[in-house]
């Protein structure tokens, strides 16, 4: 079997745009991969028509590492973002053709199962006005649909500093989440990497009474050793590595045991058998993972193969039932959380087992999507320049 040729779709919101990939081979078997970009999906599409000559047509989809090992180092130059999200996309669609080929789900190819669910989290359910009454009544909401676990960043705007009177406002909203969603809940709290260490443990510190189940970016990605700071002084698990890229980049955290929870994007960090092998790392060093996940059905279902297979996974974050809720028309077998117990359940479907409706995905051109976390209101995922 040898790939024939991809074919790029990108589905549009004012705020994500989701890359769907097809790679077509010559039996005429067609994987589908996904990813998101934020503010650089035209780079992406020109890294893949280039990545296709250069790279992908000829190629056997079965030899997933020789392919991603071509596509990462055959160029020379060090490979970013936009080049490891491309690698992504292609090689979850060969994993997606490999399991449809053999009739199994990816997750057998993996290793097999060692659970037969994932419990997931919500996200993008606080598009709301941004009031404790408001938060209280969205956060119900998501208890109602069944789920047992959200996250949410209640810092506005805040970057380095915070003070007394939005701190008091911050906690003030956390507050109103935790009583609306009990006790028992899991409330993963956000930073997105605003703050210094010194506001970063100060707020994690205000906010320890309602027992968050971790404290998620504390500071800006770039210095370990501030992460390292705010771990040694924070009673809480922390968790990271959303815009970590490469897994070999990963080594730092590791040697540092600074992170109770990893967070790879699959489809940012090369794809599922790169991810799957970040998961067998970390579970040398005792940590978890739990997958940053703000695509669509596919990279859901893709990242969710992991999921099945690997030890240490956590939970798998999940937007698609609250930000963009349409999206999942387009596709077919779309992964779905049972409101029964909160978890994605095992699926038995070969590849992936979803399918790219391509009519369906053509109702949602891509936009000039925007998303500004330093911006008043980004929260609403409706940016006020968005076309």
């Amino acid at each position: 079997m040898r790939i024939t040729g991809i074919s790029t779709h990108v589905v549009g919101t004012p705020w994500r745009n989701l890359t769907y990939v097809q790679v077509h081979t010559d039996e005429g078997i067609t994987g589908v991969g996904e990813t998101r970009m934020l503010g650089h999906t035209d780079a992406l599409l020109g890294y893949l028509k280039e990545a296709e000559v250069n790279h992908i047509l000829g190629s056997d989809p079965f030899a997933v590492e020789d392919l991603v090992r071509r596509m990462k180092y055959g160029d020379y130059g060090r490979a970013g973002e936009i080049v490891m999200s491309g690698i992504a996309v292609v090689e979850m669609a060969c994993w997606d053709i490999k399991g449809k080929a053999l009739g199994v789900p990816v997750w057998q190819l993996l290793g097999g199962r060692v659970t037969d669910k994932v419990k997931a989290y919500a996200n993008g359910w606080y598009t709301t006005e941004r009031t404790p009454e408001a938060y209280h009544k969205a956060a119900r909401t998501v208890m109602e649909r069944g789920y047992r676990a959200l996250k949410i960043d209640p810092f506005g705007t805040g970057h380095y500093e915070l003070d007394h009177r939005q701190s008091l406002y911050a906690v003030s909203l956390i507050e109103a989440v935790r009583d609306a969603i009990g006790p028992d809940a899991e409330l993963m709290l956000e930073m997105h990497g605003r703050f210094s260490p010194a506001t970063a443990i100060r707020m994690a510190r205000e906010l320890a009474p309602f027992k968050p189940a971790w404290l998620e970016e504390p500071v800006p990605p770039e210095n370990l050793k501030a992460l390292e700071k705010v771990a040694a002084k924070v009673d809480m698990p922390v968790a990271t590595g959303e815009r970590i890229h490469d897994r070999i980049e990963f080594r730092e955290l590791f040697e540092s045991q600074a992170v109770d929870i990893l967070q790879p994007d699959v489809g940012h960090i090369g794809g599922i058998w790169e991810t799957r092998k970040l998961a067998a790392t970390a579970e040398t060093h005792y940590m978890l993972v739990a997958p940053h996940n703000v695509g669509g059905p596919v990279l859901t279902a893709a990242s969710l193969q992991v999921g099945f297979s690997s030890p240490n996974f956590k939970i798998l974050e999940h937007f698609n039932d609250f930000a963009d809720a349409e999206i999942k028309k387009v596709v077919k077998g779309a992964p779905h959380v049972n409101p029964e117990d909160g978890c994605f359940h095992l699926s038995d479907a070969p590849g992936l087992g979803v399918e790219l409706d391509v009519d369906a995905a053509a109702e949602f051109p891509q936009q000039q999507a925007r998303f500004d976390l330093w911006a008043e209101g980004w929260e609403t995922r409706r940016p006020k320049d968005a076309k």
